[in-house]
């Protein structure tokens, strides 16, 4: 009875070819779609912060409307991934690249729910005339440079930008707590204006949390390209 191993052998080869071929292009589509959703949500947060220091309500629609378009295209992309990890069983460098797009496609949808936060406390801000602390103002200028610079580091898949990125969320914490303790001293000189100065700190967690969001999407991107897991780096260090 005669063998088909070697013709199947054959058969096969192009077949998987075809299917690299395939998979390859569906993740370039994938990547592609994520850079655009990432420059989307970070542009929204530039345009947040413009909104509430320049005190008006024009923008606050917008910025709403583009972060429901935002959560439509998480969803959508969510389901691609999924939809490649189920048909096409990828291993090795394309599994990376599909777990740092689901990981990061999370983390820009949440990066417009701070950009549409930010705005709604605008509102309540535009007509109070106060001064802010000077730690929430280098917060605010220092978050769209973070933007830029993340950006430009998932287009290049570049771990080094990344690990920049990563270095500048650990300034926004300090100025976090920076202003919580400027504020604080407000409010006991002035305690009849607290509710104001509550909606400032409120800014100001919101520009941590992006911070942070910022730093996760950098350790992705430091995974993606060296399959190093660095969340965690600061504990190792503390137990040399």
């Amino acid at each position: 009875m005669p063998e088909g191993n070697g013709n199947e052998t054959t058969n096969q080869a192009p077949i998987r070819v075809a299917n690299d071929i395939q998979l390859d292009h569906e993740l370039s589509a994938l990547r592609r779609r994520l850079i655009r959703e990432a420059s989307r949500a970070t542009d929204l947060l530039a345009q947040s912060i413009q909104v509430l220091m320049s005190k008006s309500d024009e923008g606050v629609s917008e910025i709403r409307e583009i972060e429901r378009e935002i959560d439509k295209e998480e969803v959508r992309i969510e389901e691609e991934c999924f939809r490649i990890l189920a048909l096409q069983q990828p291993f090795g460098s394309d599994f990376r690249m599909l777990t740092f797009c689901l990981k990061v496609n999370s983390d820009i949808e949440r990066l417009a729910d701070h950009a549409a936060s930010i705005a709604k406390i605008s509102r309540k801000l535009h007509d109070v005339d106060l001064q802010w602390p000077q730690a929430m103002l280098e917060m605010m200028q220092r978050i769209p440079v973070m933007c830029e610079e993340l950006v430009r580091a998932v287009i290049n898949t570049d771990p080094d930008a990344a690990r920049e990125v990563v270095a500048r969320d650990k300034a926004i914490d300090k100025l976090d707590k920076q202003a919580f303790r400027e504020l604080s001293e407000i409010i006991k000189d002035h305690p009849d204006d607290a509710t104001p100065y509550m909606l400032m700190y409120r800014v100001s967690r919101e520009l941590e949390r992006v911070g942070d969001l910022l730093g996760n999407i950098a350790e992705d991107i430091i995974y993606l390209v060296t399959g190093d897991i660095v969340r965690h780096d600061h504990l190792k260090d503390k137990k040399k």
